[in-house]
């Protein structure tokens, strides 16, 4: 955890008594880790409540955040949140897939913000992607002494000695860059949906949408007789024939639903990220009762 707290602080040029913003529960690996730097390297760490809008009623300056997606996009909400968000030094954003709309109405953001990829077996991020100013890209790049590769499967590995013993094979689907030194993730291997053959992943079948349906929706899948699995989605709000017409224009023809069910909440987990096992289970349940 030390040498994980150095390698980023270094990264970003972070100096003993600047100032961290701890706002995510230490029950997970991303709140403990923005305490081991701040304990490590010296920063001067302000705790606030973890909760949906991090930066409300702060005062003075912040040089290092850490948030998830979310917290994100509802401090964007607020006038004087998003002045505060306006003024941050340098921004991780973590823990889910950041929507091609907020990165957009962050691209002109004055301060460095980063999309960070890792999980708890590395300590939190082995790699980090700017997605404002001049160096902005759609590639992660790896923190000083983490090198990848992809397997047979097309699944990201990872050596990262610093902070995980031996390679770790990842269940991300990832597509490396022509010189093999940085990556994209393309989706989860356990989120995708093989269909009549053919394999759809859910997370680009759901960035696709994303651009075009303003409801809160998540796809997943069902066990079918003909096909093996069937793409469903589920959404809060509007009316399914829109939803549908959607979903015809936008996506392939064998991505496109057999099925479309209102729920009352979408699932997710306890840090916020999609639960795609309660998702399916969902589906399946629903399914078999009608």
């Amino acid at each position: 955890m030390a040498a994980s707290a150095v390698t980023t602080c270094s990264f970003l040029g972070l100096k003993k008594g600047d100032t961290a913003l701890l706002c995510m529960s230490v029950d997970f690996i991303a709140g403990k880790m923005m305490v081991v730097r701040s304990q490590v390297c010296g920063l001067k760490l302000i705790v606030v409540e973890p909760s949906g809008h991090p930066l409300k009623g702060l005062t003075g300056s912040l040089d290092f955040v850490a948030m998830v997606p979310m917290q994100v996009y509802n401090s964007l909400q607020v006038d004087e949140e998003r002045e505060r968000l306006c003024k941050i030094a340098h921004l991780i954003i973590g823990g889910g897939a950041l929507d091609k709309s907020l990165e957009r109405e962050l691209s002109g953001f004055p301060g460095s913000i980063w999309s960070t990829y890792g999980m708890t077996e590395t300590l939190s991020h082995i790699a980090l992607r700017r997605i404002n100013g001049p160096e902005a890209s759609l590639w992660y790049t790896p923190l000083d002494g983490v090198t990848i590769g992809v397997n047979g499967y097309g699944c990201l590995t990872i050596d990262a000695p610093r902070v995980h013993e031996g390679l770790l094979v990842t269940n991300d689907i990832a597509e490396l860059s022509p010189d093999g030194k940085r990556f994209k993730i393309l989706g989860r291997k356990d989120n995708v949906i093989c269909s009549g053959g053919l394999k759809m992943h859910i997370e680009e079948m759901e960035e696709s949408l994303r651009q075009h349906l303003s409801v809160p929706f998540m796809i997943t899948k069902r066990t079918d007789d003909k096909f093996g699995e069937a793409v469903v989605l589920l959404y809060t709000e509007g009316r399914p024939g829109d939803i549908k017409a959607v979903c015809d224009s936008v996506l392939q023809r064998y991505e496109r639903p057999k099925d479309y069910l209102k729920v009352d909440s979408l699932p997710m987990t306890g840090n916020g990220k999609p639960s795609r096992v309660e998702a399916e289970r969902i589906a399946e349940e629903r399914l078999r009762r009608y």
